[in-house]
């Protein structure tokens, strides 16, 4: 794998897994996604694909084994704390088909953050467990790593942990050219119906860049922003000219 931060005109693509019976059930409300796709967009990988998997192993490693064969990096989060439920580091070592086991570089951090050997109990230690040939992913919130095999980023699920890890794990990663964004509002008294068709029309005539309308309400009534999204500048650019000499004609 091409690492150290490199970057180039290519387009790299991610995939997000998100890992625990507790996001599925409601009980807690996922912080992570948002945060890991805003993070990724800004340093040129692009984030295509998210999935939420219960705790259950063959569920992990199926999701695995789908997303890590079609995207350049899979980033999961949650799974890797100290509880029998936290499977996520044994159910990626299958995935790989490598061996998992207590990782002495793991101790050490571990050691030095808790005071002492003695301070390393049994559920600790679970947390020290690596698959075989992983890179650590250096935690300097709580010591326990994360770790990264092969194209697959493991994370914690707590957000300001997990935060922390990406930044880490960023250094290590091929990234490829930013996507910009721009955007228009018509303003109020526009709504989606009104600009439907001529939209497509743009859409059609600027097929390098992607263009998102995004309806709401608030204050003013229902309001629509249009976002364009793409990686030329001058294109994004060129489409925003035309969406606006849209909107003007629709003011008339």
């Amino acid at each position: 794998m091409e690492s150290s931060g490199q970057s180039s005109s290519a387009t790299v693509r991610a995939a997000i897994l998100v890992i625990g019976d507790e996001i599925l059930s409601g009980r807690t409300k996922d912080k992570n996604i948002g945060y890991i796709a805003e993070f990724l967009t800004g340093v040129g990988i692009d984030v295509k694909e998210v999935r939420v998997v219960p705790d259950e192993e063959d569920r992990i490693i199926e999701a695995l084994d789908a997303l890590r064969g079609r995207y350049d990096y899979v980033f999961t989060t949650g799974g890797i704390g100290p509880t029998h439920d936290d499977i996520t580091a044994d159910a990626v070592a299958k995935a790989f088909g490598v061996a998992i086991d207590v990782d002495p570089r793991a101790v050490a951090v571990m050691t030095a953050h808790y005071g002492g050997s003695e301070h390393l109990t049994p559920a600790r230690l679970r947390m020290a467990r690596i698959p075989a040939g992983a890179e650590l992913v250096d935690n300097p919130v709580s010591a326990a790593p994360g770790f990264m095999l092969g194209n697959v980023v493991v994370m914690a699920g707590v957000p300001h942990i997990m935060q922390r890890m990406l930044d880490n794990a960023a250094l290590k990663l091929r990234t490829g050219s930013v996507t910009l964004s721009d955007s228009v509002s018509p303003g109020p008294g526009i709504g989606e119906g009104m600009i439907a068709e001529p939209l497509a029309a743009i859409a059609a005539g600027h097929p390098e860049v992607s263009i998102g309308s995004y309806p709401s309400f608030g204050p003013a009534g229902f309001q629509t922003q249009l976002v364009i999204r793409g990686k030329d500048a001058a294109k994004v650019a060129a489409a925003k000219a035309d969406i606006e000499a849209m909107v003007t004609g629709l003011r008339r």
